[in-house]
């Protein structure tokens, strides 16, 4: 493959992935951006005669036209699934402060393991050096 038509493929395949990433923030939640890449706005609609809710809003996408290929979502369901979203975060975050006490205690625990370790280590290091020095005293008498 050439190298030019490499980065136009690879370049397709970028813009691809983005707007497969588009459909899917568009899809749940308050929409960042439309299918088509465009960014969304926060519509109004105007009063209308035949309209029950008028004044009701949406998040419509800049390019919007009725032919199937913008997003369109009520207002109402965005936020709605945004503070579901969230609620849903806030509750993980509220488990994992739950656990922060019984981990402070192991940390605890597991600090106060390496400081007797750590006296251990040093206390057997010692004996080594004493060792050595016998072993070297006693190769002196030996040898002599």
């Amino acid at each position: 493959m050439d190298p030019a038509e490499e980065r136009s493929h690879s370049k397709k395949q970028k813009d691809y992935i983005n707007m497969l990433s588009y459909v899917c923030d568009s899809e749940y939640g308050i929409p960042r951006r439309c299918a088509c890449g465009g960014r969304m706005i926060d519509e109004v609609r105007v009063k209308q005669e035949y309209d029950t809710l008028p004044g009701k809003r949406f998040f419509t996408c800049a390019n919007y036209e009725a032919d199937g290929f913008h997003y369109r979502q009520p207002w109402v369901t965005g936020v709605q699934e945004q503070i579901e979203s969230l609620t849903k975060r806030l509750e993980e975050a509220e488990q994992l402060l739950n656990l922060m006490p019984s981990l402070k205690n192991q940390v605890e625990t597991l600090e106060a393991q390496a400081k007797g370790l750590t006296r251990q280590v040093d206390r057997l290091t010692a004996e080594v050096y004493n060792l050595t020095v016998q072993v070297a005293d006693l190769e002196e008498l030996c040898f002599e």
